[in-house]
């Protein structure tokens, strides 16, 4: 299994940075959520490699499973 970790760094202005490792997809997302509406705003936001390593292999499955039925 993974390590799972959020990383946050607090900066003097008071903005909050939050960093996510080691969840596929949007996982990550539906972690955070709760953390973030308590946090505040989210003014930008940034998918990780992480993020599109699910989403990748999410289309070699179905790109494999329709070329069963060619």
């Amino acid at each position: 299994m993974t390590l799972q970790t959020i990383r946050f760094r607090i900066r003097p202005d008071g903005r909050v940075e939050e960093q996510v490792k080691g969840l596929k997809g949007a996982s990550c997302q539906k972690l955070t959520a709760a953390l973030e509406a308590r946090l505040g705003a989210v003014v930008s936001s940034a998918p990780t490699e992480d993020h599109y390593a699910a989403v990748g292999r999410q289309r070699q499955l179905q790109t494999a499973s329709l070329g069963q039925f060619s």
